[in-house]
């Protein structure tokens, strides 16, 4: 528990720094090797790593329409049903951020446009290291469908059967997905960015993953040969802000929801009320007891911070400072401070709002910058699925209006042969008059 008022500039800076990835080099090094692998043998390397990092022996990357159909068979009703409602709810929320080419005359007879196109070919990595999560195929294949993307193809981790998580199976299924393959880690996003024999080629990889994951999907990035990727990634992040009537129950219960992801998950409570604080830290002991991950609760609670601040607007401004992957509003009035939000990757406002909610049906995509990088960038949208292409066409008289205006520019720049694209055609329609 820190008192943020009592903190130096740089003391503010320490707390608020994300733990650093051990090692990044030797990392970035052994994940090359695995990309040079695969790259170098294919599917035979895609099946060695998957014996040797995941302790199955698969006799084919793909799933088959059998397993496909045994999926379904393998989900309750409820669960086939929650699955559709949260897959309805992530629908409608993308299909609103559809846009309708622009097009406009910014000078008589010149006329500018923008139109969207769908990237041909994406590839979907879904996780199931820590568990399974179905919803990241939810997030990431219902906006793929919506933007058209021709190539669809999913890549996720077996199960120490061989198979693939049925739930992550439906959701394919449902989202008109048909081919997924049975691959997990540095090496599933090599594959994608890369292709093998079975595994088709695409532009960009999308899904969020641990750090060999995501250093394969920085080193495929920064190769022209590779895939682009979707957005910056690292541990899972939760900021809380409460007053002192925020629920301490409701506190503990989100700050362990986001802790629960991994040892290196953050959880950080700002609040203006150190007996809220106080509560909260026996409400995180006693809820911690009774689920599930205790242990890796417990690692990742163990590196949470607790701020007391002066003010809400203190402490609005210690999150901006942080940029929070998701940020949980447990205060008075918590609408009306949404002004006073700049970085987060996704906002929840108000008690009733657990980031559980965004994480599964609610509609928004829970594919989300961590590690500060929501000061510069956004959560998953439909635009990420999308390429936005300018066109721009010129009648004669618009050339003429606006072509010496070129010139004059390219004449500042030193570049003639960019002046003289426009003066032969001035000189044309000079001869026509």
């Amino acid at each position: 528990m820190l008192e943020w008022s009592s903190l130096s500039a740089d003391e503010r800076r320490a707390a608020l720094r994300r733990p650093a990835q051990a090692d990044t080099d030797g990392l970035h090094r052994r994940v090359r090797e695995i990309i040079d692998e695969v790259r170098a043998r294919g599917d035979q390397a895609l099946l060695d790593f998957t014996e040797r990092f995941d302790g199955v022996k698969l006799r084919s990357l793909e799933v088959d329409a059998a397993e496909f159909d045994a999926a379904e068979q393998a989900l309750t009703a409820d669960q086939r049903a929650a699955l559709e409602r949260a897959i309805s709810n992530v629908r409608r929320f993308h299909e609103a951020q559809l846009s309708n080419p622009l097009r406009i005359e910014t000078s008589p007879g010149v006329i500018c446009e923008r139109h969207f196109r769908a990237i041909d070919a994406v590839g979907l990595y879904v996780p199931a290291g820590v568990a399974p999560l179905p919803s990241t195929a939810v997030m990431l294949a219902v906006p793929a469908s919506i933007a058209g993307c021709t190539t669809r193809i999913i890549c996720t981790p077996p199960r120490k059967d061989g198979s693939a998580d049925p739930a992550v199976l439906f959701v394919a299924k449902l989202c008109g997905i048909s081919r997924v393959f049975k691959i997990g880690g540095a090496q599933a996003v090599a594959a994608m960015a890369y292709g093998t024999r079975s595994v088709p080629k695409v532009d960009k990889v999308f899904g969020p993953g641990n750090s060999w994951v995501t250093a394969a999907k920085i080193i495929a990035a920064n190769d022209p040969d590779g895939a682009a990727l979707d957005l910056p990634a690292g541990p899972s992040e939760v900021l809380v802000i409460a007053d002192q009537e925020a629920n301490a129950d409701f506190v503990a219960a989100d700050l362990l929801a986001q802790a629960e992801h991994s040892a290196d998950a953050q959880a950080i409570l700002v609040t203006t009320s150190r007996a809220l604080a106080e509560a909260t830290i026996e409400q995180l002991e006693a809820q911690m007891r009774r689920l599930g991950r205790e242990s890796t609760l417990r690692e990742s609670i163990n590196h949470a911070r607790l701020f007391i601040v002066d003010s809400l607007q203190s402490a609005f401004d210690l999150s901006n400072a942080y940029a929070p992957e998701h940020l949980i509003v447990q205060v008075a009035k918590a609408r009306d401070w949404l002004p006073s939000i700049r970085n987060a990757g996704s906002v929840f406002l108000g008690a009733w709002t657990p980031e559980t909610m965004g994480d599964y049906c609610s509609g928004t995509n829970h594919v989300l910058p961590t590690y500060g990088f929501a000061r510069a960038y956004s959560g998953l949208s439909l635009v990420d699925f999308q390429k936005r292409m300018t066109v721009q066409e010129l009648s004669a008289d618009g050339l003429r209006d606006l072509g010496p205006t070129a010139v004059t520019i390219a004449g500042l720049e030193g570049l003639d042969a960019h002046a003289n694209a426009v003066q032969v055609r001035l000189r044309q329609l000079a001869n026509l008059s």
